[in-house]
């Protein structure tokens, strides 16, 4: 489709879903209601601007099936998050969500260069969480051999790799990592298997840990975006042939760029800013402008060119780091520490306010690699502070520590940082 056609039929979308959402659901009755607008006053499609937002606390408030629209008679499945945070947030899914969610799934995988009739070793993690059968039904979808893995089980995962030789990985890009250097502790090459493809997704990572990963095992690593509130895997996926960042489907959602300090602004196309989705297709649970909290840019089809790219994920707003004055994201970080040879990708940033201070201070924990000398960890922990310090504009301390000294992921990253307050 050409960029007109998508723009003309999200407006036509637009309308039905703002109207269908309107009916169905009471909590955007009365979101609408308060904010007074109605959904005959979209006209064109940046009038979506006019309309409230939805949260994850608008959702946890309705826990468990308040934002349903339908029956549960007509909801095939629901999903939910971990809640390790408060309530869960829930999702539902009708028999026609869950067909289009595959076909999005199974384009996302396509363009990642996975192709009908590939084995596809999927590592995601299976039950409430979307990610894992999510991927399945897209990788069926698809006409793929499916290797319902599951997260987890590192050994078990290698020797299926090794007996099963799937053509694609599907995981997050952190377990990825941990599976390569199992296979590195065996004395196995991971660049031996028989894997080409990985397609990887549910928490930001850097194009310093696609080299790392490209590197390892031998493949093409492409990104996949999605979250359970919106849809979950397969609301964007990225192209092999460019890799240059995930295209959104718009013809299913309609993505805006946000001041994350004045909601207010829309932001322009390479302008960076919190992501807000609208589901346009969406039957059991219609989402009308979300905040992610996600921090990208909105950028011109490649690959696709009918379909706007989101760069990739620089951060969120809830996993910010405040120091001194001073905004940074553990991307930033992971970036900065590839980019010197002898430090891995392993590290874990402590936040810590000592007694008697007023400011909280930052400390680096990362593994080295493999074989480094004393003298050489000392000299990359220097370096190290020295580009956070020319490129972020903080001081912090660097503590290299013993390679495989750090907890390593065993599906989705569970936390990015430590905050210790010693006061």
């Amino acid at each position: 489709m050409s960029r007109d056609q998508i723009e003309s039929l999200q407006l036509t979308r637009l309308q039905e879903t703002l109207a269908y959402a309107y009916e169905r659901v009471p909590l955007y009755q009365r979101k609408f209601d308060e904010a007074g607008v109605r959904p005959e006053d979209l006209k064109q499609v940046g009038d979506l601007a006019r309309f409230p937002f939805t949260t994850k606390e608008d959702l946890r408030a309705e826990y468990p099936f308040g934002m349903f629209a339908v029956p549960m008679s007509e909801v095939a499945r629901v999903h939910a998050s971990s809640g390790t945070t408060g309530r869960p947030t829930v999702v539902g899914y009708t028999k026609e969500d869950l067909d289009t969610w595959a076909t999005l799934v199974a384009r996302c995988l396509r363009a990642s260069g996975v192709r009908p009739g590939m084995k596809v070793h999927n590592a995601y993690g299976y039950g409430l969480f979307t990610g894992g059968l999510g991927a399945h039904g897209g990788a069926e979808k698809l006409g793929c051999t499916v290797i319902p893995m599951s997260g987890g089980q590192t050994e078990k995962q290698i020797q299926l790799i090794e007996d099963f030789a799937p053509d694609a990985i599907l995981c997050t890009p952190t377990y990825l990592l941990t599976i390569g250097d199992a296979m590195l502790h065996r004395g196995l090459d991971p660049r031996a298997t028989s894997l080409k493809y990985a397609v990887l997704g549910a928490e930001p990572w850097t194009q310093e840990m696609r080299h790392e990963l490209e590197e390892m095992f031998g493949i093409k690593a492409c990104d996949i975006y999605g979250l359970s509130e919106v849809m979950g895997p397969g609301v964007a996926g990225e192209a092999v042939e460019t890799q240059d960042g995930s295209h959104i489907w718009e013809d299913h959602f309609r993505p805006e760029i946000l001041d994350p300090f004045d909601l207010s602004r829309t932001l322009g196309d390479g302008e960076q800013g919190e992501l807000v989705f609208t589901s346009l297709t969406k039957k059991a649970l219609p989402i009308i402008r979300y905040r992610t909290k996600d921090l990208t840019a909105l950028l011109p089809g490649t690959a696709r060119p009918g379909h706007r790219r989101m760069g990739r994920i620089s951060g969120r707003t809830d996993d910010m780091i405040i120091l001194r004055g001073v905004n940074l994201f553990p991307s930033q970080i992971e970036e900065i520490a590839l980019r010197i040879p002898e430090l891995s990708p392993h590290f874990q940033l402590e936040l810590t306010r000592p007694a008697g201070r007023r400011m909280d201070e930052l400390t680096v924990k990362i593994e080295p690699r493999e074989g480094t000398t004393p003298e050489q960890r000392r000299h990359a922990g220097a370096t190290l502070k020295q580009q956070i310090k020319i490129h972020i504009g903080s001081s912090c301390h660097i503590d290299v520590v013993e390679p495989g000294a750090l907890e390593r992921s065993s599906g989705k990253l569970r936390r990015i940082y430590d905050r210790r307050n010693e006061a």
